[in-house]
């Protein structure tokens, strides 16, 4: 029986949010040392505890400005269990052709984005019908995954492009079987849940990693937190208040989402065709009050990850703001925070207040999450 350490993870300069230990014996004191000092500002390091598995858990917490984690006891984390879905998001032997891996379609210069509107890298070759989401603070998002609510967690969240034709059309016996030819795995499987590979277990070691992809080290959350001296200027405090003001109905708090799904006026028609992936919400619910409803994106890192809305449709940020101003088309279920303009559909925005709120928006970059050596491929 071995003891364990329970670390705290955050997402600042210099600090590898996920801690992954599987070097643990060689950079122990370091780690420690490096620990000590980053939680001095945020809280008392958690005491060592027994482990019966002999791994090293992890209480992953957020910046000080960011709402408390949601734990998951069904898929606690260590850093064993971190460092093997790193490998696992990266390794094309997750694609039955071997030729395509999560990271595919989720490149972290883009904040886990893949530039594309509908993109056509997948097995078949096919163009998908949905935009490729960014990865990051999913540790916060508990109203569904997909553009459509449709996976619970990222634990079932995973199986859709994994066992996708169009995706990754993976077959799930044939991924264990692989993965049990590589010595390295098998070690890595049986010492995270002690037990041979099972698929189940592949998409519990890629939540886990997913789940630490944690942004919050922009310059308006330095600015939040007075650190660094940093300052935001006239410009970008106008526009600050302007999203609050004008967006916050769905783009909230500190999260810049409200992690629900709503109507914004891209369509006024909702087509039943391909399953009725253009219904948004509505295929999962069977309310007809969510029709044309999809998921509301984080603001967070929105320069680095268009082209922009569920199906990819608009290239910039300034047709974003045209489509939000007089561009939207009204049905039945158009979210009511949209009618700014005198009970009109459209949000006003003044020449003045949309450069101040594209200034803004820059402000919410986090250089240090898409240059995070550590979250990148092991090789």
């Amino acid at each position: 029986m071995r003891r364990h350490s329970t670390f705290l993870l955050f997402d600042f300069p210099g600090f590898y949010q996920r801690s992954f230990c599987w070097f643990f014996p060689r950079f122990k004191t370091f780690f420690f040392s490096t620990i000590l000092l980053l939680v001095s500002c945020k809280k008392e390091a958690a005491p060592e505890v027994l482990n019966l598995d002999g791994l090293h858990e992890v209480e992953l917490a957020g910046p000080a400005n960011f709402p408390a984690v949601m734990k998951q006891p069904d898929n606690r984390l260590t850093a064993e269990g971190i460092e093997l879905g790193r490998r696992l998001f990266y390794d094309v032997r997750l694609s039955g052709n071997n030729r395509i891996s999560c990271a595919s379609c989720h490149h972290q210069d883009l904040a886990f984005s893949d530039g594309l509107a509908l993109s056509n890298q997948g097995a078949s070759g096919k163009t998908l019908d949905r935009h490729a989401p960014v990865l990051f603070n999913l540790a916060w998002a508990d109203q569904g995954l997909f553009w459509d609510g449709g996976a619970k967690n990222l634990e079932s969240q995973a199986f859709g492009p994994l066992t996708s034709a169009d995706e990754m059309h993976q077959d799930l016996y044939e991924l264990e079987a692989e993965l049990k030819a590589i010595p390295d795995y098998v070690s890595r499987f049986q010492q995270v849940f002690n037990s041979a590979i099972k698929s189940a277990d592949v998409v519990k070691a890629l939540a886990q990693f997913q789940r630490t992809l944690i942004s919050g080290n922009s310059r308006y959350d330095q600015y939040m937190r007075q650190e660094k001296s940093t300052v935001l200027n006239a410009e970008e405090l106008l526009g600050m208040n302007l999203v609050q003001d004008k967006c916050g109905s769905c783009h909230t708090g500190t999260l810049f989402t409200d992690h629900n799904f709503h109507n914004n006026g891209l369509d006024d028609h909702f087509s039943e065709a391909n399953e009725g992936i253009y219904q948004g919400h509505f295929r999962v619910s069977f309310n007809p009050s969510d029709l044309g409803k999809f998921k509301t994106p984080s603001l967070r890192n929105v320069v680095l990850s268009a082209p922009y809305m569920h199906d990819g449709r608009f290239k910039t940020l300034e047709e974003v703001l045209d489509h939000y101003q007089y561009g939207m088309r009204l049905s039945s279920t158009t979210d009511a925070s949209l009618f700014q303009d005198q009970g009109k559909p459209g949000i006003p925005m003044s020449i003045t207040e949309r450069k101040a709120i594209l200034a803004f928006l820059n402000t919410l970059t986090d250089h240090e999450f898409i240059n995070n050596k550590l979250q990148s491929p092991t090789n």
